[in-house]
């Protein structure tokens, strides 16, 4: 058993740094130009977000459209702190990553104390955790804002190319951590809905962010955002290394959390959530694991597209995007990996690359009918999806062997006395 995983996780990881070796090669000497480059980094995005919302919905069960908000909060977060670090001002990474980790720590710290508590309503600890929240964001912009000196010196000791990817690295990581820290806090409250209500509830989440987005210079401060007008001069450092190791490590981590036991229990959760309850799992934890996770990997994503074209308009996180990473798990296939990363790509291709160049001048916006009408056909002959149960050997879980019957000893059965 232990050799043939080892071969499945040789061949994943192999053709996997083949596929990147190709694809950095033809970039490299033009045979890819910036347009298909950028496309193939918009599907690789794509796989990042939906493979969140995957985790969520496809495993889980929680039906979610807010997946585009954290998505957009992601986006926003990252590209503020390295625009400010591009005019050479560090403040915004250590405030962000001050406020980041003291506000985890309160929700740890609460999470804990709160757990020993009997019969506190769910409204009631939402409340606790909103001004706990707020005291720890206080003391960490407090904080951050005293160490913003001292890391710029350090960074400012580093080539300034190295500095700058240095930055953005964090950016990427805190971007996914603030939609992660988000989602915690959103969903207390409406996890505890059923699931169609859990649905309008983060489609309402969604939309509340991008009417936030559109008036961020005004109501929070952020003139860097422009609020609705769209924010420019954003660093362009997505690369295609970038975005693709970012890529295999949620895809390893989301093999990995379902290959676990917290996995199977949020798989139990979906398939019936009141037998896993009699069964002694936590459905509440379960959910807001898969609800917190997925939107990290939302907040990555988002992160890594603020720096593909080096613009962010709220309009490119409305509610009617939203459903783009919806269609992509429901053509590649619910609980499927493997066909999430498949649809992304091809989402990618077929909408910006097949139907915009190939469709007559003027007719280009038909492309946003032509491919719901394609997963309206696929639903009909595979409502599985395109690669629905099928998965590549190292990501597929493998199940243990049936242990054989017992045999009993000759002359032991009936107890002769």
């Amino acid at each position: 058993m232990a050799r043939k995983l080892d071969r499945n996780s040789l061949l994943f990881f192999g053709g996997a740094l083949l596929l990147f070796a190709v694809v950095q090669v033809l970039i490299s000497v033009g045979v890819l130009t910036d347009y298909y480059s950028t496309i193939l980094r918009i599907g690789a995005v794509m796989a990042i977000v939906s493979l969140g919302l995957n985790l969520i919905y496809g495993f889980n069960g929680q039906f979610s459209l807010g997946q585009w908000g954290f998505y957009a909060i992601g986006a926003y977060a990252a590209a503020d702190l390295t625009y400010r670090w591009k005019l050479h001002d560090a403040s915004g990474v250590t405030v962000l990553l001050m406020v980041v980790l003291f506000v985890g720590l309160a929700l740890w710290g609460l999470g804990r104390l709160l757990s020993r508590v009997r019969g506190l309503d769910i409204l009631s600890a939402f409340g606790l955790y909103l001004v706990t929240v707020f005291a720890a964001a206080y003391v960490g912009v407090r904080i951050g804002g005293l160490l913003a000196g001292p890391l710029a010196g350090a960074l400012g000791a580093l080539p300034a190319e190295l500095a700058s990817q240095v930055v953005f690295f964090i950016a990427v990581i805190l971007g996914g951590v603030v939609a992660a820290e988000v989602a915690y806090l959103f969903g207390l409250p409406v996890l505890t809905l059923g699931s169609d209500y859990f649905g309008i509830a983060t489609l309402g989440f969604t939309i509340i962010v991008k009417v936030l987005l559109d008036n961020s210079d005004t109501m929070f401060g952020f003139e860097e955002m422009k609020g609705a007008r769209g924010m420019i001069g954003i660093p362009h450092q997505t690369t295609w290394a970038w975005v693709f190791v970012f890529l295999m490590v949620v895809v390893v981590i989301t093999r990995n959390l379902l290959h676990s036991s917290e996995g199977r229990a949020m798989i139990s959760v979906r398939e019936d959530e009141i037998a896993a309850k009699a069964m002694g799992i936590d459905v509440a934890r379960y959910k807001n694991l898969a609800f917190v996770v997925g939107s990290l990997f939302a907040g990555l994503a988002g992160a890594l597209y603020a720096h593909i074209n080096g613009f962010l308009h709220p309009n490119n996180f409305n509610f009617i995007r939203s459903f783009d990473p919806m269609i992509i798990i429901v053509f590649g296939g619910l609980g499927s990996v493997t066909g999430t990363v498949a649809a992304a790509f091809g989402w990618a291709i077929l909408l910006e690359g097949v139907l915009r160049l190939f469709l007559p001048d003027g007719f280009e916006t038909w492309r946003f009918v032509v491919y719901p009408l394609l997963l309206l056909i696929m639903m009909l002959l595979r409502p599985s999806g395109l690669l629905g149960g099928v998965e590549l050997p190292y990501l597929r879980q493998l199940m243990p062997p049936l242990r054989s019957a017992t045999k009993t000893p000759q002359g032991s059965e009936g107890g002769q006395a």
